[in-house]
């Protein structure tokens, strides 16, 4: 294995894909990037993109990609990312996004854009089963067997299902995913440039899985 890595990551909610970029980025000893990191840092810093970006959040609004592409320009320029290389997690969502990427790592090109494939209806099945302590946040996997209340083993507190993992709210958000995505999997396929990765099985098989497809793009 060869330290450092350009890698984008798409992947349904639910397909286990922050877990495996936290080991790639470990593995590759390169920085883990995602779009939520991005936009709290800006935030906590008052960077000019990140007072932008809290006053569309304040207001309720959708972050555009203007805002999105100069976040991720700000990240990819500082010495961590710029000299070992980084994975991306979340950006890009558009087609948009993906070509204006592509401007700003013209000189540093990407390595691999993985796919991290898992079936919509296991990915419903495990989001729908997860449970979340009301007070720290452990997250848990419902097998229909629990005592009722059903109380952290971390710290007491209350197990309960978010409001918004219900099949109902998932299906929502898959949608949208889908609707985004679509386009920007086509984009990468059309150029050579995508490895779809199945992500079902043990964790340990798919994170080999993942990294036999980067060092085979690399």
């Amino acid at each position: 294995m060869i330290p450092g890595a350009r890698l984008i990551i798409l992947g349904r909610q639910g397909a286990g894909k922050g877990t495996q970029c936290v080991r790639l980025s470990r593995h590759f000893v390169v920085p883990h990037i995602s779009t939520g990191d991005m936009l709290r840092a800006a935030v906590r810093e008052g960077t000019e993109l990140g007072l932008m970006a809290k006053k569309v959040m304040d207001a309720g609004g959708l972050i555009g990609d203007e805002i999105m592409i100069g976040l991720v320009d700000e990240r990819l320029k500082r010495a961590d990312a710029s000299t070992r290389g980084y994975i991306l997690d979340g950006f890009p969502r558009t087609v948009a996004q993906a070509e204006a990427l592509d401007r700003l790592t013209k000189e540093r090109p990407i390595h691999a854009v993985i796919d991290l494939d898992v079936p919509r209806e296991i990915v419903l099945d495990r989001i729908s089963a997860r449970r979340v302590c009301r007070d720290c946040g452990t997250n848990y996997t419902a097998t229909g067997n629990e005592s009722q209340p059903w109380i952290c083993d971390v710290c007491g507190g209350d197990v309960q299902q978010r409001d918004d993992d219900t099949p109902e709210a998932v299906n929502r958000r898959l949608d949208l995913y889908e609707s985004q995505t679509s386009p920007l999997v086509k984009y990468y396929s059309a150029q050579n440039r995508l490895a779809v990765v199945n992500g079902v099985g043990h964790p340990d098989h798919v994170f080999r899985r993942l990294t036999d497809a980067v060092e085979a793009r690399r």
